[in-house]
């Protein structure tokens, strides 16, 4: 619980809105599984491909690949490079082993602007699946490139895809009173790192807001713990609690009206519920116990918890509005930090193992079992991607990075920054289509 309390005091300075990170970012796959899907994504064709940008093919294929659900072929493998359906001699593909085919282009249309045009095509069957023009400045096309992965993904998996979405984080860089900490916005990748708050202090705890158009966190800038809010779109934020003692680990309702906190206003640390329109509160614990980390329930009725009233920290459940909180975990002794799965079906938790290793597991609501998923030393901040099929999470390796598993740890990769820790990842809900 001491670390869970020491979570809660750290804080930030505001600084500049919008400034771009020169972080340099290595994805590396961590973990395969056998059984993906062989797919084939040609490179799309163009006029002058030395003069892109941005290699729109290569991304919607690294897409796929991080998924675990697909395997792209090695471009050199490929016998031809069609960019259209009747250049495409599908017993060539039949061949190399492909089930699917994605071939595209990419005409530009004028200074900085494109039209990028995809095809997926069943190689089996001889026909297409799905299709689309989508036009795009120089600075959407990598949004573009996962927004066709996105489609592609549902095509093939009947599932939404969540390439299209964005994850925050905190870096921290420097040393003594040197250092440096912003917490920064990308790409679901990492790729595009936007910075929107520096401090020379260490800040925590970003999470969105179900229109993916905020981001809440923690601001200790005036010596004592405070809520903001974070407006993504003009860069301006509002303070949402300023309480005495502790204010910690904001969680917004899925309607977006209400936002559960920590505070320790009345004492010791409890969970409150605030209505973001008049800022009121409604108590919904009474413990002696500590009782923190709120997440909402998808259907906004219930929040699970972490409180180590039985002793060690565990979760626990209880109604929006208040009342008797139900223990959920009994394996092991520590289990904190929970994240919802969109479907309400499973919860994302921080578990500490017998070997003392803390590892993130997955808490499945119907069975009541736990499955861990990890197998770092110090793997915490689990946050599930908004269609449930990954989480992404902070663990160390020689450094703080970000990893990313499957829901059933089968898949994985780490997302490697060049320089400074990277904690605290929080992935976006969908943002709007």
């Amino acid at each position: 619980m001491t670390r869970l309390l020491h979570s809660l005091l750290l804080g930030l300075t505001l600084g500049l809105w919008g400034a771009a990170a020169q972080a340099v970012l290595t994805i590396e796959i961590s973990q395969g599984v056998e059984g993906a899907l062989p797919i084939a994504v040609v490179p799309f064709g163009t006029q002058s491909p030395q003069a892109m940008p941005e290699d729109v093919s290569a991304i919607i294929a690294a897409d796929l690949q991080r998924s675990g659900r697909f395997s792209p072929i090695a471009e050199r493998d490929m016998l031809s490079r069609p960019t259209e359906a009747s250049q495409v001699n599908y017993r060539d593909w039949r061949v190399l082993g492909v089930d699917n085919l994605i071939i595209g282009k990419i005409d530009v249309t004028g200074p900085d602007t494109y039209n990028i045009q995809f095809q997926l095509l069943d190689v089996l069957r001889g026909n297409q699946l799905t299709g689309m023009s989508v036009p795009a400045t120089r600075a959407q096309l990598r949004r573009v490139a996962h927004y066709i992965a996105d489609q592609i993904y549902e095509a093939l998996t009947g599932e939404r895809g969540a390439f299209n979405t964005r994850i925050a984080y905190v870096t921290a860089t420097g040393s003594g009173k040197s250092k440096l900490y912003e917490m920064q916005v990308a790409d679901s990748d990492g790729f595009g790192p936007l910075t929107i708050v520096r401090s020379k202090e260490p800040l925590m705890s970003p999470t969105w807001s179900p229109d993916a158009q905020k981001v809440a966190y923690v601001s200790f800038e005036k010596r004592r713990a405070e809520i903001y809010q974070q407006d993504l779109r003009t860069g301006s934020r509002t303070k949402l609690a300023s309480f005495a003692g502790i204010n910690g680990a904001p969680s917004w309702s899925p309607d977006g009206s209400r936002l559960a906190i920590t505070l320790s206003r009345d004492g010791n640390p409890e969970i409150y519920v605030m209505r973001l329109g008049d800022n009121s509160l409604t108590r919904i614990t009474q413990s002696p116990a500590i009782d923190t980390e709120p997440t909402w329930s998808p259907d906004g009725r219930s929040i699970v918890f972490t409180s180590d009233r039985a002793g060690g920290p565990q979760l626990y459940q209880v109604s929006a509005s208040g009342g008797q909180a139900q223990r959920l975990t009994f394996e092991g002794s520590y289990n904190a930090t929970a994240d919802f799965s969109s479907d309400g079906k499973q919860i994302a938790l921080v578990h500490r193992d017998a070997s003392g290793q803390y590892r993130v597991a997955v808490y499945d609501m119907t069975t009541r079992r736990l499955q861990v998923i990890s197998d770092g030393r110090l793997d915490e901040s689990p946050s599930f991607a908004p269609n449930g099929r990954m989480i992404i999470y902070a663990s160390q390796a020689g450094r703080g990075v970000l990893s990313v598993s499957s829901v059933d740890g089968r898949v994985g990769q780490r997302l490697k920054f060049q320089q400074g820790d990277v904690r605290e990842p929080s992935w976006s809900p969908f943002l709007p289509r």
